[in-house]
C-alpha cells in the first residue's frame, strides 16, 4: 500500500527509541485485539451453552459453521478495508471508523437476542476489516525508507497485539462464564472504546502518516473510483439488508449454516479465480512465474496450518470446557483462560526463536523447511490430544497440562511459519503486486479459519480420539510432504531463501 513515510519530521525516538506515534498504535491494536480475543474466547461456548444457562443452545455443527464463517470473514474484509483506505478515506480515518463499528458490534452482542447477536458479529467483521491491515500500514509510515528501526518497531507492535490477546480471556472470559455472557461481550466493547479514546488523543503523534488516501492520477480517475465505491457499496447494502429482512420475517427460509456453506463455496471460487489469474492470466517473467508457483505451494501449506491452529477458539475451546479439569493446585478458573496461553507463549518465545535463527547462521532452515516444521508441530499438538481424549471417557476430565503442552507446540509451529510466510511473500512477489500478494497471505488465514470452524462442527459427532487423530495425521503428513518438496520449491524460489 502506497502511504507516504513521515520522512520530513525530525528524528523521533520518544517511545523506547522509536517514534512517539508507535505508542498510539501499540495501544490501539492492544485494545482492538483485547476486544476481538475477549469475544472469541466466549463465542463458541456461548453458542453451544443451553438456553437455560443464558446461551443460544446451538448444536455443535451449527455453532462450528457460524464460528468458521465469522473468523474467516474477519480476515477477508481486510482486502476491501485496505482498498477503501487506499483510495477513499486514508488509513487514519479507516482505523477510527473501524474501531467505532467494532465497539458497536460488541455492545450489540451485550443485548440478549439472536438478532443483536448476528448484527454484532457482522459489525465486528466489517470494523476489523478497516482496522487490522490499515493500522499496520500506519506503523510502517512512521519510519523513513532507510530507517533501520522499522523491523524492531513492528516487533514492538506485535507485542501489543499479543498483550491484548493475553489479557482479554482473563477479563472477558471470567465475566462471561462466571457472571453473565453478555457482560463479557460488553467488556470487549469497553476495551475497544479505551483503544479509540487513546487513538484520538494520541493522533497528534502520528503526523501525516495515513492521513490521506493515495492521490489519484487525475480528477477523472478519482471520480471513477468514487463512483465504483458508491455502486459497490449500494449493491452490498441492498443484498445484506434484503437477506437480513428475509431471514427475520421468514420470507427467505435460510439458516446460518446454509449461509456458511455458501460462503465456503464462495471462498473456494475466490481462491481458484485468484490463482488462475495469477498463474495463467498475467504477463510475468519466467523467474517471476516460478516464484509465484512457490507462493502457491506455500499458500496451500499455510491454509492447512491455519485450519488446525485456528481451532484454538473452537474445537480446543470445547475440549477445554467439556473434557479438561479447570483447576490447578485447588484454584478453579474459567475454561476460557486456556485462550490466554498462546499469546503468553508468543510473548515469551518470539525473542528465543529470533535468536535461534540468527544463531544458526548458514544452517538456518529455508522457508519451505520452516513451513514443514510448523506443520509437524501443529500436528504433534493434536497427536497429544489423541492420548488425552482417550483418557477423557465416561465424564472423566483430563489434567490441564495436556492443553498447555498442545498450545505450546502450536505456538512453536506459529513462530516457525507465520513470520516466515509474511517475509517470504514480500520477497517472492513481483514488486508491482506485493500488496495484493500480502492479501493472499491473509486469504490463506481466512480459508484456514473457515475449514477449522467446519472441523469443529464434528466435535461430539465422532469419537474425539478419531477426530484428533485425523487432524494430527493431516498436519504431520503435510509437514513431511513439505520436507520432501523443499528442494524443488527452493529451485522455484530462484535464490530467495
Amino acid at each position: 500500500m502506497a502511504v507516504p513515510a513521515v520522512a520530513a519530521r525530525p528524528y523521533d525516538d520518544a517511545f523506547f527509541g522509536h517514534p512517539r506515534g508507535l505508542s498510539t498504535l501499540f495501544f490501539t491494536e492492544m485494545w482492538e485485539r483485547f476486544s476481538y480475543y475477549g469475544m472469541r474466547a466466549l463465542l463458541i461456548l456461548f453458542m453451544t451453552a443451553p438456553i437455560a444457562a443464558g446461551g443460544l443452545g446451538f448444536e455443535t455443527g451449527v455453532a462450528g459453521a457460524v464460528y468458521g464463517l465469522y473468523t474467516s470473514m474477519v480476515y477477508m474484509t481486510t482486502l476491501p478495508g485496505g482498498w477503501i483506505a487506499d483510495r477513499l478515506i486514508g488509513q487514519r480515518r479507516a482505523v477510527l471508523y473501524g474501531g467505532i463499528i467494532i465497539a458497536a458490534g460488541h455492545f450489540s452482542m451485550a443485548f440478549p437476542s439472536l438478532t443483536t447477536f448476528y448484527i454484532g458479529l457482522t459489525l465486528i467483521v466489517v470494523g476489523t476489516g478497516f482496522v487490522k491491515g490499515n493500522a499496520a500500514v500506519i506503523v510502517g509510515a512512521l519510519y523513513g525508507e532507510r530507517d533501520a528501526r522499522r523491523d524492531a518497531g513492528f516487533s514492538i507492535y506485535y507485542m501489543g497485539i499479543n498483550l491484548g490477546a493475553f489479557i482479554a480471556p482473563l477479563v472477558c472470559g471470567y465475566l462471561g462464564q462466571k457472571v453473565n455472557w453478555h457482560i463479557g461481550f460488553a467488556a470487549a466493547g469497553v476495551g475497544m472504546v479505551f483503544g479509540l479514546v487513546q487513538y484520538v488523543l494520541g493522533g497528534k503523534y502520528l503526523g501525516d502518516a495515513g492521513l490521506r488516501p493515495v492521490p489519484a492520477k487525475s480528477a477523472a480517475e478519482a471520480e471513477r473510483v468514487r463512483s465504483r465505491a458508491r455502486a459497490g457499496g449500494a449493491v452490498v447494502l441492498v443484498v445484506f439488508v434484503g437477506l437480513a429482512l428475509g431471514m427475520y420475517t421468514g420470507a427467505l427460509p435460510i439458516t446460518a449454516k446454509q449461509i456458511a456453506d455458501a460462503a465456503g463455496y464462495a471462498l473456494l471460487l475466490i481462491v481458484v479465480v485468484f490463482f488462475g489469474w495469477l498463474f495463467f492470466g498475467a504477463d510475468w517473467t519466467p523467474t517471476e512465474r516460478r516464484r509465484l508457483y512457490a507462493i502457491g505451494v506455500l499458500f496451500v501449506a499455510a491454509t492447512i496450518f491455519w485450519s488446525e491452529f485456528e481451532q484454538a477458539g473452537s474445537t480446543l475451546n470445547l475440549f477445554g470446557d467439556r473434557a479438561t479439569r479447570t483447576s490447578v493446585f485447588g484454584w478453579e478458573f474459567p475454561s476460557s483462560y486456556f485462550q490466554s496461553l498462546q499469546p503468553l507463549f508468543i510473548i515469551t518465545f518470539a525473542p528465543v526463536f529470533a535468536w535461534i535463527w540468527i544463531r544458526l547462521g548458514r544452517r538456518e532452515p529455508s522457508s519451505p523447511a520452516k513451513f514443514g516444521i510448523g506443520l509437524v508441530l501443529v500436528g504433534a499438538g493434536y497427536a497429544l490430544l489423541v492420548a488425552a481424549s482417550s483418557l477423557a471417557q465416561n465424564g472423566v476430565k483430563v489434567a490441564p497440562w495436556w492443553l498447555v503442552f498442545t498450545y505450546l507446540l502450536h505456538t512453536f509451529g506459529e513462530l516457525s511459519l507465520s513470520p516466515v510466510g509474511l517475509s517470504a511473500t514480500t520477497k517472492l512477489a513481483p514488486q508491482r503486486v506485493v500488496g495484493l500478494m500480502m492479501g493472499a497471505f491473509y486469504l490463506a488465514i481466512s480459508v484456514g479459519n473457515f475449514v477449522g470452524g467446519r472441523l469443529s462442527s464434528l466435535y461430539g459427532s465422532m469419537p474425539l480420539p478419531q477426530l484428533f487423530g485425523a487432524i494430527a495425521a493431516v498436519g504431520l503428513g503435510a509437514g513431511l510432504v513439505m520436507f520432501a518438496l523443499t528442494p524443488p520449491i527452493k529451485r522455484l524460489m530462484g535464490g530467495v531463501n
